[in-house]
């Protein structure tokens, strides 16, 4: 039998990663554990038949999608989003002055204006998300560079600031990190899930950082199949993750943590409740910080090589 790894278009697949050689690494204030919590704000920007897209999206609160024709209660639960939801979230986090990062795209950023405003004034960290929620892979090489430029534009003219990191919403195209390595003032992407630490990369000669992030650790569970049933199942996971987590890092080996939230889920009162817990309950733990993702990014970039391993 022949173990085959082709040579194709897009990233190389590295299963090995840090191997049994985990970096010790060495946090701000001396964390075993920093904890990213990321508002993927993406209401305004989703398929639906206002925006001319002929297709409503998916992943509101009900397993139906309408197909043939405009779904009002989809519609809906989006705007609950952008209306109730971001605020809510977005006061709590000035509550117990916790910043985070915005997976945000330009288009949800001009729908609702406010949100820029207040991501530039309580100082949380803007993350392109996209131009608008786009399957990247349908899009040729050229007009997936016009959507890059598109989305840094918008995030600075709403936010105040480029963004300097990138996720895709649907995932990456096999040309999306060569292309933001070329744009050339992104300093890390996160379109991947593949590890508990920051890692580097090389794109066309080029080292570049890659801050993984979490589906598991993530709100979009609330309205996916076998996920959470209330907000207790979603605490519980947070919890357990953070203690794991921390045994790893108090044995030597101090870790990353992401959390996705969505305003038009964890936005609702009952799941808010559930942040508020996970947020009281990390900032009791004395060697457990929160941080932005561009935080990371470059503590990662100005300290890996003191990190033995």
């Amino acid at each position: 039998m022949e173990l085959i790894d082709k040579d194709i278009p897009g990233p190389r697949r590295n299963f090995p990663g840090y191997g049994r050689h985990q970096p010790k690494v060495v946090w701000p204030q001396g964390a075993n554990l920093v904890v990213n919590l990321v508002v993927n704000h993406e209401e305004g920007s989703e398929y639906s038949w206002p925006a001319g897209d002929g297709r409503n999206e998916g992943l509101a609160e009900i397993p139906y999608l309408l197909a043939d024709a405009r779904d009002l209660s989809a519609e809906s639960v989006y705007e609950y989003g952008s209306r109730a939801g971001i605020w809510r979230v977005m006061r709590m986090f000035d509550e117990y002055d916790v910043k985070s990062t915005f997976f945000t795209t330009a288009v949800a950023l001009a729908r609702n204006p406010e949100v820029g405003q207040w991501i530039r004034e309580a100082g949380h960290d803007p993350c392109s998300h996209g131009w608008r929620w786009t399957e990247m892979w349908t899009l040729s090489r050229e007009e997936e560079s016009k959507h890059i430029a598109a989305a840094i534009e918008g995030i600075k003219q709403a936010t105040g600031s480029r963004p300097l990191g990138w996720y895709c919403r649907y995932g990456a195209s096999v040309n999306t990190r060569e292309l933001i390595v070329e744009e050339g003032g992104f300093v890390y992407d996160s379109d991947a899930y593949n590890d508990d630490l920051p890692y580097f990369t090389t794109v066309k000669g080029k080292e570049h950082l890659v801050v993984p992030y979490s589906l598991t650790y993530n709100d979009a569970r609330f309205v996916l199949p076998q996920g959470y049933g209330g907000p207790s199942d979603f605490v519980d996971s947070i919890k357990r993750a953070v203690d794991e987590l921390l045994r790893e890092g108090r044995s030597g080996h101090p870790k990353m943590m992401s959390i996705g939230l969505h305003p038009r889920w964890i936005g609702q009162a009952g799941r808010a409740s559930a942040l508020r817990e996970i947020i009281e309950y990390i900032q009791g733990i004395d060697d457990a910080i929160f941080m932005r993702r561009i935080d990371i990014a470059n503590w990662w970039l100005e300290h890996h090589d003191e990190f033995a391993s």
